[in-house]
């Protein structure tokens, strides 16, 4: 399998990983009662959905990969 392959390849998985979830529509950023915006809990949200659709594509990329051994 040469490089273009693998890059088509992963490209290829992770757009079907994406496309296997749903993903958030909203994201909350919450403020304090001092007027001080928490930005915490929209970046766990946004590393969540990315590191799910990356895992998935992964998995997929990896066992494609070792099933054409």
């Amino acid at each position: 399998m040469g490089r273009e392959q693998i890059a088509e390849l992963v490209q290829s998985k992770l757009n079907e990983a994406y496309k296997a979830y749903e993903h958030p529509k909203k994201f909350f950023i919450t403020e304090n009662g001092r007027g001080v915006t928490d930005g915490g809990e929209l970046y766990n949200a946004v590393l969540e959905d990315v590191m799910r659709v990356v895992q998935k594509a992964t998995t997929e990329i990896l066992q494609e990969v070792l099933a054409n051994k």
